[in-house]
């Protein structure tokens, strides 16, 4: 099936956390604003363009484009490609996904999607960008002749219908590590070598959150959705999934003589929206106080309207189970390592499903059962444990935040309906 779609770096990524978090269904997953992509005619006749060039005494010349963010969530992490420039500037794009292929939806959510490189022109590829006020790039890059050439033909090879589909992952080898990639290979691994052993402190999660923050809704589920995996210290060299931090590293590579890989840069669209924050937003203060205020409102609307906060902690046990139970589920069944092992699971347990029948019970008058009143306490512990686990060293998940904003309103709910205890 010829690719039809375009996406940013992490789109498919966003909509995974939002699964998790049951704020989002399947159906968000095909964007109607998300342009068409060419056929397999179009792709093969464009990397046919390179692919035949005899690449003579001159050389083609060889580019980095980058996309800045756009408004919409899967635009949130920008863009990149390989611009090959020989007559006509064909664009090598790493981003491309067929959502009429048979599985689609169910490989989707089990993470097991499949990507594509396709070849176009680049004034088809940027159309859309200049549409939406989206700024790009181009690095031309200061090659050998013999390394141009290499490249040039790699890339035509890998847009060929039968070589372009790749095993896309979030973090680990989406649109732009695939660019990274391709460049170093040319380069005999020199830009692995002087990006591997530095690091900016940048995480997954901190380059997550910090690009989705525009759209806080987005910002909230990376931050809630993502484990442990999230928080490791990253090298330049991982950090490259993010199309601006490849470009801002590239800037800085030099050749083994000691030039720059970057002979000129150059400006195709300006930037016309809103750049993401430089870092991530911290939070820790307002959840604390958010946590504290609900859980003193529900102490005392408890003391003199029992039935009334069983009606309204029954929407939020609905969500914190729900969202428990997907989490669980993402762990257990899928290959969406990034909400592996996600401690988040003991904030929003999916035990509050349970909780729905006795909270039931007590908004009809009844008294709560005592099933109900141990299971309140239980939830409340596995809340309070997530705490302590900040407190290992060995436990680097950052979720402080959810701890501080959850844990006060379970107690409270436990105290509310099993004051002895």
């Amino acid at each position: 099936m010829p690719p039809n779609r375009r996406s940013g770096s992490s789109w498919l990524q966003v909509l995974s956390l939002l699964l998790a978090l049951a704020w989002a269904g399947i159906a968000a997953a095909a964007p109607a604003q998300v342009p068409a992509g060419p056929t397999d005619a179009a792709t093969a006749a464009a990397a046919a363009t390179v692919g035949s060039t005899p690449f003579g005494v001159d050389p083609p010349r060889i580019g980095v484009v980058t996309m800045e963010p756009g408004n919409e969530f899967w635009e949130r992490f920008g863009h990149d490609a390989i611009v090959v420039e020989d007559g006509d500037a064909v664009s090598y794009n790493f981003g491309f996904f067929d959502m009429s292929e048979p599985g689609f939806v169910r490989n989707f959510i089990r993470g097991h999607m499949r990507y594509y490189l396709v070849a176009l022109p680049l004034a088809r590829d940027l159309a859309s960008y200049r549409e939406e006020g989206r700024g790009v790039t181009v690095q031309w890059l200061d090659l050998d002749p013999s390394q141009a050439r290499e490249l040039a033909q790699a890339l035509a090879f890998n847009a060929r219908p039968e070589n372009a589909r790749y095993r896309y992952d979030y973090y680990a080898d989406n649109c732009s590590t695939r660019v990274r990639d391709a460049l170093d290979r040319a380069l005999g691994g020199e830009i692995r070598n002087q990006l591997t052993g530095r690091s900016q402190g940048n995480t997954y999660r901190s380059e997550s959150v910090r690009l989705a923050w525009p759209a806080k809704w987005m910002a909230f589920g990376f931050h809630l959705g993502m484990s442990g995996y999230g928080d490791r210290p990253l090298s330049r060299w991982e950090e490259a999934f993010i199309p601006m931090r490849l470009r801002d590293s590239l800037r800085e590579v030099r050749r083994s003589d000691g030039r720059p890989l970057v002979s000129s840069e150059q400006v195709l669209l300006p930037h016309k929206l809103k750049l993401p924050p430089d870092e991530m937003p911290r939070w820790k203060t307002i959840a604390l106080f958010a946590g504290l205020a609900a859980a003193l409102a529900t102490a005392w609307l408890g003391r003199r309207r029992p039935r009334l906060v069983a009606a309204l902690a029954m929407p939020y046990w609905l969500v914190s189970g729900v969202a428990g139970a997907v989490m669980l589920y993402l762990w257990a069944a899928t290959a969406h390592v990034a909400g592996h092992g996600n401690e988040n699971i003991l904030v929003l347990s999916p035990l509050c499903l349970l909780l729905l029948a006795g909270a039931w019970q007590v908004v009809r008058g009844r008294a709560a059962p005592r099933w109900f009143r141990i299971l309140l306490w239980v939830v409340a512990a596995s809340a309070a444990i997530a705490g302590f686990l900040k407190f290992l060293p060995f436990r680097p998940q950052e979720n402080v935040e959810w701890v501080l904003l959850f844990l006060p309103m379970h107690l409270a709910l436990a105290r509310t309906f099993d004051p002895k205890r």
